[in-house]
C-alpha cells in the first residue's frame, strides 16, 4: 500500500511539473525569422487599428539611392526648424511603414528639438494590416536590402551628422544594426525589446551607447538573450543600459491597441534623457 501511495505521490509531482513548465515557457526563437512565423508570436500583436493622420507641411517621403542599382530607398522625413547636424532614425514595427510610426516621428522631432528625423522604410512601400501578412512580410525580408537601405539613408543624411537610432520590436533589432552601421557618426541606440544580435563579430565595430528598453513578462525576448547581448556591448567599451517594466512584449509600440500607456510614457521619458544627452541636445 505504502508503495502504491509512493507511486501516485511521484507520478503527481511529475505531471504537476511538466504543467508547470509547459503552462510557463518561454516561446523564444533562434532567430527573427523563426520568431515571426511563431504562432504565439503572431497572436500577440493586435492588428493596427485605424489612424487619421495628416503630416505637417514640411515633412514628407523622400527618395535615396542605394548600392542596389534601380531599387532607391524612402523614408518618411521629419525635419527641424532650423539646419542641424543632429539625427535621429526611427526603425518601423513588423508592420511596416504606416502612418503611426510617420506620427511618431514627428512627437520625437517635437520632443527633441532641434533634430531632423527620418522614419526609414524597410519593407519597400508594403505595409501590412494583419498579423499573418506581417509574419510574411518581415520574415521573408532580405537583410543584405535592409542593409542597403540603411546604408544609402546614412549617405543621404552625410558624413558630418551625429545620428542616434531608435526602434521597436523588429524595428528595435534594426535600429541596433544601424547604430553599428553608422560607425563614428552614431552616438546612441534605443531598442526596445528588439530580438538581440548573437554574432559577437556584428557588435564588435558598435561606437556608441545602447539603452534597451526591456518587458520581464516577455515570452519571446528572453532576459538571458538581453543578458549575454549586454556583455557584447560592453565588451566594446560602451555603455548598455537596460529599463525594465513589468509589460509584456511589445507594451510601448505605436501602432499597438493595447500598449500598456503608463510604462509606454515611463519608458518614452529615458528614451528622451538618453537621446538628449547623446545628441547634446540639453
Amino acid at each position: 500500500m505504502k508503495k502504491i501511495f509512493l507511486l501516485l505521490t511521484l507520478a503527481i509531482g511529475t505531471l504537476n511539473n511538466i504543467y508547470a513548465q509547459s503552462c510557463c515557457a518561454n516561446h523564444s526563437a533562434d532567430t527573427w525569422e523563426m520568431l515571426a512565423l511563431n504562432t504565439d508570436f503572431k497572436e500577440a500583436h493586435l492588428a493596427p487599428e485605424p489612424i487619421d493622420y495628416t503630416p505637417p507641411a514640411n515633412a514628407g517621403m523622400v527618395k535615396f539611392e542605394t548600392q542596389q542599382a534601380g531599387a532607391p530607398g524612402m523614408a518618411y522625413y521629419m525635419p527641424s526648424d532650423k539646419p542641424t547636424s543632429k539625427v535621429l532614425v526611427i526603425f518601423h514595427e513588423w508592420w511596416g511603414l504606416n502612418d503611426y510610426i510617420k506620427k511618431e516621428a514627428e512627437n520625437w522631432q517635437k520632443m527633441l528639438g532641434n533634430v531632423d528625423v527620418y522614419a526609414v522604410d524597410l519593407f519597400d512601400g508594403q505595409v501590412a494590416d494583419s498579423p499573418a501578412l506581417a509574419s510574411k512580410i518581415s520574415s521573408a525580408m532580405d537583410t543584405k536590402r535592409g542593409e542597403a537601405i540603411i546604408s544609402g539613408l546614412l549617405r543621404h543624411i552625410g558624413n558630418d551628422k551625429q545620428v542616434a537610432t531608435l526602434g521597436w520590436c523588429f524595428g528595435g533589432a534594426w535600429a541596433f544594426t544601424a547604430g553599428v552601421m553608422a560607425g563614428n557618426n552614431s552616438v546612441g541606440v534605443v531598442d526596445y525589446y528588439g530580438f538581440p544580435e548573437k554574432d559577437a563579430a556584428k557588435i564588435k565595430p558598435l561606437q556608441s551607447d545602447v539603452l534597451y528598453i526591456y518587458a520581464t513578462k516577455d515570452q519571446f525576448i528572453t532576459a538571458n538573450l538581453v543578458a549575454d547581448l549586454q556583455k557584447q556591448v560592453e565588451a566594446t567599451g560602451h555603455k548598455f543600459t537596460m529599463h525594465s517594466f513589468d509589460a509584456v512584449h511589445a507594451f510601448a509600440n505605436p501602432s499597438n491597441p493595447k500598449h500598456d500607456a503608463l510604462s509606454a510614457k515611463q519608458a518614452e521619458q529615458f528614451a528622451k534623457k538618453f537621446l538628449a544627452d547623446k545628441l547634446q541636445l540639453n
